[in-house]
């Protein structure tokens, strides 16, 4: 399933090229601190041990991997994927105390990893700014183990009718105020359209068991404003 507003090329790139020194303020500012919130139930679903190996993409400046890695006491291997050489720097400089882990320069789509090789897979925030969910879920399928559990954390559909149109009235505001944070408004323009955009929890459930996940399941947190969505590769 191929997403068009990714598809314009450079854009994705360009967005995460101006605003990858503020990453993490900007999610702060865009989730009004919750991310990190949801990140830790995130990470809790997945029961990390120093046996499962984890490949996180999309991983931005390294909270996921932070997290698990920390769970872990520091001995899960660890590899971070990001298309965007600037996030892997900031990544790489945030966890550079860390021994267990790596880094690859690839997208979601094209993931330079041999098949079956990690126990979980996870992707937050990262799977609405891919080309081609399906192409994603197929790759992420691939480099599973047999019995690996896929783990995605998205912003998604808002299930309160009065909820959801308070929360379009922010998100109304968010690329002037955004203005303020990084200096420039489209990357806020872009990341607004690309949630709106997205496909809702049962349409990307129904993809994820057409890239052959088992007992797939998602969750709500927030009322529905993002998801975590789960699958096993049996």
């Amino acid at each position: 399933m191929k997403q068009y507003l990714q598809q314009r090329k450079g854009l994705v790139q360009g967005v995460f090229d101006k605003v990858f020194n503020k990453y993490d303020a900007m999610n702060d500012f865009m989730s009004l601190g919750a991310h990190r919130v949801w990140k830790k139930k995130f990470i809790l679903s997945l029961n990390p041990s120093i046996n499962k190996s984890l490949i996180d993409v999309a991983c931005g400046t390294g909270d996921i991997a932070k997290l698990y890695i920390k769970s872990t006491n520091e001995e899960a291997n660890i590899m971070c994927v990001d298309p965007n050489i600037n996030m892997i720097k900031s990544c790489k400089k945030r966890l550079n105390e860390f021994k267990n882990i790596k880094w690859s320069l690839s997208g979601a789509e094209n993931l330079k990893i041999k098949s079956n090789s990690y126990d979980f897979y996870t992707i937050s925030f990262g799977l609405r700014n891919t080309k081609n969910i399906k192409k994603s879920l197929e790759e992420a399928y691939r480099v599973l183990k047999p019995g690996g559990k896929f783990i995605c954390l998205e912003f998604s559909k808002i299930e309160n009718e009065n909820f959801n149109l308070l929360y379009k009235e922010y998100s109304k505001i968010i690329p002037k105020l955004g203005k303020l944070v990084v200096g420039d408004d489209m990357p806020y323009e872009y990341l607004i359209k690309s949630i709106e955009n997205f496909i809702n929890q049962e349409e990307l459930l129904e993809l994820m068991k057409k890239s052959n996940f088992q007992k797939c399941s998602y969750r709500n947190l927030s009322g529905g404003i993002v998801a975590i969505h789960s699958g096993w590769k049996i």
